[in-house]
């Protein structure tokens, strides 16, 4: 299966509909419906970090995702399509389903799910295959990612510098993931690192916003008044783009193929895990251990510890797998399975989605999320933790 001519059958289909439009920098519009997108402010903390300027160099960032030299060198990042190839999502539309769209969403299609400012939005995957970058408005300017290649969900602030921007497709990849760009500073930034590798801002953190990535039938179970994203025409792109068939996908085969993302010399000698295990990864200053849903799943819930951190790991409903840290005032609760989607402790149920405590003396709170990214195939967790180890080995 040849992902870089798939990659650029996307971008040729974009290319039908870009001649002679430069990016577009309208972020409003929109329906009732709409998210309010990339134009319209919202407040909300900056991005993390100090920049660095372009011709700095050796700069190591070290952090949750192991130690990366930055800026990153030209000659590793592979350039598959032209940028906005893959148009980003820039006036996003919501609506209670697809009902009125063209296209069917089924109980079974996954989504990115977010709440924030006490509102659930669900991102289909069926759309993000096609436009990897949504930049919304919730809560604050929102971005939400997804690469497909390597199954991995971001969603962050929208703020570069401490300024609102947008995101878009550099049609980049580094370590087989999606390289995005910002429109104010055209910095290039690695979706699975939250962070700028190349350009004025190399160095900053995106602040990360929690999320979940699970089916859309279980999405719509735990939050009944979820929006969820309509696909273009409703909503609209970063440049004028060609119609896609959002009821195929086209990615088909790739989860369960042995193939690393575009590059045919890619090469996998780990064995231990398939490449495409569908993994939740957690990562402290001193160890790095990831979680691969089959193995959660025979029981649930799993209390264990990565370095000095203890986490509490979760699989449930929807295949959605979590992992937070344990810690509530201070203290590290022991959790324990209470039906397909809930956890208990303490005194208090638990979602094991989104971790959020729904009765009880904890009643209301969140535990904090001890992975940055919602999950991630194994391979691409591998590809910036070399020395991870993986839980029930």
């Amino acid at each position: 299966m040849n992902r870089r001519r798939l990659l650029e059958a996307l971008g040729a289909a974009t290319a039908v509909g870009l001649a002679g439009c430069a990016r577009s920098a309208d972020g409003g519009g929109g329906s009732d419906d709409s998210g309010n997108g990339a134009g319209d402010s919202g407040s909300g903390a900056g991005t993390e970090g100090e920049g660095a300027s372009p011709d700095e160099s050796g700069e190591v960032v070290r952090g949750p995702r192991g130690e990366v030299e930055l800026p990153v060198p030209a000659e590793e990042i592979d350039e598959v399509v032209g940028e906005n190839d893959i148009p980003a999502i820039t006036r996003p539309v919501f609506g209670p389903d697809w009902s009125d769209a063209e296209y069917d969403l089924a109980d079974e299609d996954r989504v990115v799910g977010v709440v924030r400012a006490g509102e659930a939005r669900a991102y289909p995957l069926p759309i993000l295959d096609w436009h990897e970058v949504v930049n919304d408005t919730l809560g604050g300017p929102l971005l939400v990612t997804y690469c497909p290649l390597c199954g991995s969900g971001v969603t962050a602030e929208r703020r570069v510098d401490g300024e609102e921007t947008t995101f878009g497709v550099s049609g980049k990849l580094w370590r087989s993931d999606l390289v995005m760009y910002d429109e104010a500073t055209e910095s290039l930034w690695s979706q699975i690192l939250g962070t700028a590798i190349r350009g004025p801002r190399t160095g900053d953190r995106l602040s990360l916003v929690p999320s979940t990535i699970t089916t859309w039938g279980q999405w719509r179970t735990d939050h009944p008044e979820t929006r969820v994203l309509l696909p273009p025409p409703d909503s609209g792109t970063v440049v004028p783009s060609a119609p896609r068939n959002y009821g195929i996908d086209p990615y088909a085969g790739y989860d369960d193929s042995d193939d690393i993302g575009v590059s045919p010399t890619n090469e996998f000698d780990d064995d231990r895990l398939h490449p495409k295990t569908r993994v939740v990864g957690v990562a402290v200053e001193d160890a790095a251990k990831a979680y691969p849903f089959g193995r959660v799943a025979e029981t649930g819930v799993v209390n264990d510890r990565v370095g000095d951190l203890p986490v509490v790991v979760a699989a449930g409903a929807g295949e959605t797998l979590s992992a937070f840290d344990r810690h509530v005032d201070g203290e590290a609760l022991e959790f324990e399975p209470a039906g397909e989607d809930r956890m208990r402790a303490d005194g208090s149920t638990w979602t094991r989605s989104s971790g959020v405590a729904v009765d009880g003396p904890y009643e209301g709170s969140r535990l904090d999320d001890a992975a940055r990214v919602s999950t991630e195939f194994w391979f691409a967790w591998l590809n910036f933790h070399p020395d991870t180890t993986v839980y029930g080995e």
